[in-house]
């Protein structure tokens, strides 16, 4: 059986590339590194803020989850507006509202104001992965894009590596507001690149109307063709921002790392995820792209295991905790690119909506299961119970996949 969305939503690109691949890669690549790198940089110093605000680990947890909840709600105003409106402007706004959560942040005189600044910068930086991946579907499709994907993931392993580095050494030499400003630079830099920008898309005002981007959302989220790939990047990715509320809190004060020693270890994460996309970049060919999203799940799921086991056995340390993480960055560079193509492969109007949507769900799912970790005594517990299970959502939805869309398979 084959599930359809919308008749509207359904059709081939509709013009010629208006940007080279290379230049779609770097600049999807930098449009997508916000959102992580703005958690990355900033993870370091969440037990130091617990102390500048005389607060908890409660409280600074939830400006993580403020930053998420923002980010993936938001993703979905972005998604619609990018497509009536256009992905040059949209963008524009967007990064305007990320600017102004940075300052907020960075001159927040209580925690509350910190989280009201983390949600702001959230709303901003829901624009990046969503009009980065809605760019490269405008332009390109199959192997095409899925090669892109790949060189945005290839640099998106280069990027965020320094993230927890700089967020270290910002917190070591200077003051926790030193993250921030790092942050207000980023977002300079990625307004500069949209605005020199051609627009790839084509902007329809109608989506705008209420109706009709319930209606779209509606039809994507009912669409298997869709959704069941979504949510293979949703329990994959979304591990990733479940992860980051947990490990500063495990290897900073559970194994005593210092936050510099923290920045420098989550090179193991981003390092072995820039490594499975140059693995990628040369043996696709041979997997294809079914085979490259077994392999990946594969090594998801050998992180989980280990994740599992580790938590119950092992004091942590750092071997212990970043070993299971490794193998799961491996994984999701390995998937991801062929994931997300097919997925925004037949809703070539809607593009931006329908990455909206997947990132919602990733997004979505990274809020969620990091509310949830709050629910265990410890963290390492709940690292070793939450993230294991988000991997299992994401190996069964891609089997759930080949049993009912057995024509994509390949």
């Amino acid at each position: 059986m084959v599930w359809t969305i919308a008749a509207c939503t359904i059709g081939p690109a509709m013009h010629l590339a208006k940007m080279s691949e290379r230049r779609t890669a770097l600049l999807g690549a930098l449009l997508t590194a916000i959102g992580p790198l703005s958690m990355t940089i900033y993870a370091p110093a969440m037990p130091e803020l617990v102390k500048v605000f005389q607060s908890t680990d409660g409280a600074i947890k939830a400006s993580l989850s403020c930053y998420f909840g923002g980010f993936a709600v938001a993703q979905l105003v972005a998604g619609a507006a990018s497509d009536a409106f256009g992905r040059r402007p949209s963008s524009l706004a967007f990064l305007a509202i990320y600017l102004v959560g940075a300052v907020m942040s960075c001159f927040a005189p209580s925690v509350e104001w910190l989280l009201v600044g983390r949600l702001v910068q959230g709303i901003g930086a829901s624009v990046g992965i969503t009009v980065a991946r809605a760019i490269v579907r405008d332009q390109f499709t199959g192997m095409q894009s899925a090669r892109i994907m790949n060189l945005i993931g290839i640099m998106l392993g280069i990027g965020p590596a320094f993230g927890p580095v700089i967020g270290g050494l910002c917190l070591q030499f200077f003051s926790w507001q030193a993250v921030f400003y790092v942050m207000m630079g980023l977002g300079l830099v990625a307004t500069l690149a949209v605005f020199t920008m051609p627009e790839t898309g084509v902007p329809d005002k109608g989506r705008a109307r209420p109706a009709m981007v319930f209606s779209t959302y509606g039809a994507l989220i009912t669409d298997l063709r869709f959704l069941l790939p979504a949510m293979v990047v949703a329990g994959s990715v979304g591990a990733l921002y479940t992860q980051a509320t947990m490990l500063p809190f495990i290897l900073i004060d559970m194994a005593g790392l210092t936050p510099a020693q923290y920045g420098f270890s989550m090179l193991m994460q981003t390092g072995f995820y820039f490594i499975g996309s140059v693995l990628l970049r040369f043996t696709a060919p041979r997997l294809g792209g079914h085979g490259s999203v077994v392999v990946g799940l594969m090594a998801c799921g050998t992180g989980a295991l280990l994740m599992f086991i580790f938590s119950r056995f092992f004091a942590p340390d750092l071997l212990t905790v970043m070993v299971p993480i490794s193998f799961t960055s491996l994984g999701i560079a390995f998937l991801t690119p062929h994931i997300v193509t097919i997925s925004l492969a037949h809703v070539a109007k809607v593009a931006g909506s329908a990455s909206a949507m997947m990132g919602f769900l990733q997004m979505g799912a990274g809020f969620a299961m990091g509310l949830a970790g709050a629910l265990f005594a410890s963290p390492l517990m709940a690292y070793g119970t939450l993230l294991p299970l988000m991997h299992l959502v994401a190996i069964t939805s891609y089997v759930v996949y080949l049993k009912f869309i057995p024509v994509e398979r390949a």
